[in-house]
């Protein structure tokens, strides 16, 4: 293998695993956010939501 393909395979793989570090990152902040708690936590019947159907 050339040394410049080498270079190259190592940039892109370095770009790669850190845009998918942040999109995870990003993922696990905001979903118990999105969520109004923790997944698997146990959460009171919220009655005063209605669905818009």
């Amino acid at each position: 293998m050339h040394s410049e393909l080498l270079l190259l395979i190592k940039q892109v793989a370095g770009v790669s695993i850190a845009a998918l570090a942040v999109v995870v990152f990003v993922a696990f902040v905001t979903l118990p956010y999105a969520l109004n708690g923790h997944p698997g936590e146990a959460r009171a019947a919220d009655t005063s939501v209605q669905h818009m159907t």
